[in-house]
């Protein structure tokens, strides 16, 4: 039987500030340079994990977005661990959290939304002794859905994570065609990561 690592280490890989500095130079067209921050923070430490997610342009850094909440916790199989995202009731309050951290701590569950939908299995691959590779993809037939300004917005999550990378296939999908409309369409955002947290 395969060793599986405890949740620190899934949090650890994932923590941290990331760009994707290097495929935006190479593939201008389809990449935007995108800053995104993953920062621990002290929610539901009962039985989980709790990153703060957040990204921005590096041309507009002070214009972040798509702040989100990534609980961490292990899979019922035990073999496995889960990911259950979380929005937030008032995304604005904590706009620029990645760059100022002390915005983090009037952070409370009560200021926050659970996506029902937007769960992700996260895998284990083992790639030498103590180095991993964490594979997130949707739970199958969940669809991962919420409102914003009187839409119904439907996103596919999913990432894989080393010690070292993070490639993000988020993407927006038009609820109507099934088709991608924003996001990794051509593929993963491949982020370096920068900086451990």
């Amino acid at each position: 039987m395969s060793y599986l690592p405890d949740l620190s280490t899934i949090a650890e890989h994932l923590a941290g500030e990331f760009e994707n500095k290097d495929q935006a130079i190479a593939e201008p067209a389809w990449y935007v340079n995108l800053r995104m921050w993953q920062i621990p923070v002290s929610l539901f430490q009962e039985d989980s994990l709790t990153l703060f997610a957040e990204q921005a342009n590096v041309l507009q850094i002070e214009q972040s977005y798509r702040q989100r909440i990534m609980r961490l916790t292990s899979a019922s199989d035990n073999a496995s661990f889960k990911v259950q995202y979380y929005r937030f009731k008032d995304p604005t309050i904590w706009r620029g959290a990645g760059r100022n951290h002390t915005l983090l701590n009037a952070l409370t569950p009560e200021k926050l939304d659970v996506l029902p939908g937007c769960v992700l299995r996260v895998d284990v691959e083992t790639l030498a002794q103590n180095q991993y590779k964490f594979i997130a993809k949707p739970i199958p037939d969940s669809r991962c859905t919420f409102d914003y300004a009187g839409n119904t917005i439907e996103v596919s999550l999913g990432f894989e994570a080393t010690q070292k990378e993070f490639f993000s296939y988020d993407k927006g999908i038009d609820s109507a065609t099934g088709k991608a409309t924003w996001g990794a369409i051509l593929g993963p955002y491949r982020y370096t990561k920068l900086q451990q947290y």
